[in-house]
């Protein structure tokens, strides 16, 4: 019986020690976080320190872009996503090479964007001109299929 209790609290040391562990690592990715919020969903957290979610946008300011008539063209995705897990690492290089800023908006943090933009599934990728959508592209796409957006829809 002895042992069995050495053996349980070894245990709960252990998980308290990951515990801990994992709060801190989450502190300190969390000390610059570009989400208005402190409370962040665990895979948001670990997108913070990714250089290919580094442009994101919190809704006040993608309504205040959309709003200002500026072309604006808006990633919706989800960390949760397998989707978007794939398609973020070749979109977001495309479109640092095309010099197209691509804002990103994460709807598992804002989930009012689902229904404000009409969003049915991630990924998808809208452009907006003069407050309005211009054209829109959903699901899961190859290189080529962006590129062809970036030129026709927003270099154009």
């Amino acid at each position: 019986m002895k042992k069995l209790l050495i053996i349980a609290g070894i245990v709960v040391v252990i998980f308290a020690g990951i515990i801990f562990l994992t709060s801190q690592a989450n502190d300190e990715k969390m000390a610059d976080n570009p989400y208005d919020t402190e409370d962040l969903e665990q895979a948001t957290i670990d997108q913070l320190d990714d250089e290919n979610y580094q442009n994101i946008v919190v809704p006040s300011e993608l309504e205040e872009q959309i709003a200002s008539g500026e072309p604006t063209t808006v990633y919706f995705f989800s960390p949760t996503c397998e989707y978007c897990q794939q398609t973020t690492p070749v979109l977001m290089p495309v479109a640092e090479d095309m010099d197209v800023d691509v804002l990103q908006y994460n709807l598992l943090e804002y989930e009012q964007g689902w229904q404000q933009y009409s969003i049915e599934a991630t990924p998808t990728l809208v452009h907006y001109e003069n407050g309005e959508e211009v054209s829109r592209w959903v699901g899961a796409q190859p290189e080529e299929n962006i590129e062809q957006f970036f030129t026709d829809v927003v270099k154009k």
